[in-house]
């Protein structure tokens, strides 16, 4: 059953009751591979679900619109200054309600529209809001994009620099949503300090990993710090803006009262919980274990002739080309999902495929490694994976459903926060 246990929501409306109770059992019975996905702890499950969601607090602690905010004040403070210690950062702003929000308001602080802005484009692994065409970011400034090498699966930084100089862009981003690699943040300082750009470092995927040691940190190089409070982070959905001094005022006014009203305050409470887990010294045995498991997954994947994207991972995610197993991405999300493996279809970098129907698959260890799978199960997720793909293309429903009975017998032995 969901932990905590909800028998007033049973109750008032078993309707709903019974959705909740159902997926969490298919979270719990599932390997979940989402990259962008994870378990939060029960005490983050509780904090979100707390009187917090009652209280309504336009503004910033000390400075509200709206009176009874003792404790929603000391709330938010508290995650304020545990981020602050945590990232090693200036300023930190928890109000964002998610990570596009979060970006949009970097563009309302520091840019016009109009201005040149630069990020990498969303076929080579960048994100929406970094400037792509059909995001408000690309119709309201002047997008450029770089993307990677075909030869290699990375960025060349020479080609970020010469596109750079060329467009002096106002904003460069840096980061994404399917960059399989450590990303070079002294690198990016460089090339944004030569032609007068504010470095943007998105890090929604990795910032768990740079809270337990597993990635380089951008503080120091990028001035403006973008992140989602979950995927490897393990909080709720919400995000955070941090920075230096000295962009710490506007990104403030852009969020409130540039873009938001009031703040969720029960989410502010769960990310205030989950970093101050991210603190405890097991939070760098688990951050490391991720980084383990998703190099240990993609060896497996390519020891069974899967094409990865930059030939494997530095970090907690891996995009791999199906094409040479015969089947396209959407189709082998689709039965794998049926064997009782959650991953996403998705572009994969100079994609001939459209993208509802790509040529890729995206994974992520953050969950798994969780859940206290280690490196000795990666070898049977790939094999499952690999035995699905070849179902998947022979028509084989009764091969896929025995591979999800499988799945479910290992899994059983794993806890998971949230069932019991």
């Amino acid at each position: 059953m969901h932990q905590p246990a909800i028998p007033h929501l049973a109750a008032a409306d078993p309707e709903l009751a019974q959705l909740v109770e159902s997926e969490a059992q298919r979270q719990f019975e599932k390997v979940r591979l989402i990259a962008s996905e994870n378990y939060v702890s029960t005490a983050v499950l509780e904090a979100t679900g707390s009187v917090l969601t009652n209280k309504y607090s336009e503004g910033y602690a000390g400075k509200r619109y709206y009176e009874g905010q003792q404790f929603i004040d000391q709330i938010e403070t508290l995650a304020i200054e545990r981020a602050k210690a945590l990232f090693g950062v200036d300023h930190a702003n928890v109000q964002t309600y998610s990570g596009s929000p979060a970006n949009l308001a970097v563009y309302l602080a520091l840019a016009a529209p109009g201005d040149t802005v630069m990020g990498m484009a969303l076929p080579a692994g960048g994100h929406l809001t970094h400037g792509w065409s059909v995001s408000a970011t690309g119709k309201w400034f002047r997008a450029v994009q770089y993307g990677v090498r075909k030869d290699t699966g990375r960025i060349d930084l020479d080609e970020v620099r010469d596109l750079a100089i060329k467009e002096q862009p106002k904003l460069i981003f840096c980061g994404g949503t399917a960059i399989p690699r450590t990303i070079d943040f002294p690198g990016f300082a460089e090339i944004a300090k030569e032609v007068g750009a504010v470095l943007v470092a998105d890090i929604a995927h990795i910032a768990g990993l740079i809270a337990g040691g597993a990635h380089p940190s951008p503080v120091g190089h990028a001035q403006v710090i973008s992140t989602t409070t979950h995927k490897t982070l393990r909080g709720p959905r919400g995000a955070m803006l941090m920075s230096d001094a000295e962009h710490a005022k506007a990104l403030d006014k852009a969020v409130f009262p540039g873009l938001q009203g009031g703040p969720h305050n029960h989410t502010t409470a769960g990310i205030a919980v989950a970093l101050a887990e991210a603190a405890r010294p097991e939070f760098r045995d688990y951050a490391a274990a991720v980084v383990a498991n998703a190099k240990a997954l993609a060896d497996s994947l390519m020891a069974r002739g899967f094409d990865l994207v930059s030939g494997g991972t530095d970090n907690h995610l891996i995009l791999v080309d199906v094409t040479g197993k015969g089947i396209a991405g959407k189709p082998a999300a689709k039965a794998l999902d049926r064997a009782g493996i959650e991953l996403n279809y998705n572009t994969v970098p100079f994609d001939p495929r459209k993208p509802f129907d790509p040529s890729g698959l995206r994974l992520g260890a953050a969950a798994i490694t969780t859940r206290g799978l280690g490196v000795d199960q990666m070898p049977q997720i790939a094999e499952w994976i690999d035995r699905t793909v070849t179902a998947a293309n022979d028509g084989d429903d009764t091969a896929i459903a025995a591979i999800a009975a499988e799945v479910r017998e290992l899994l059983a032995s794993y806890p998971m926060p949230g069932w019991a």
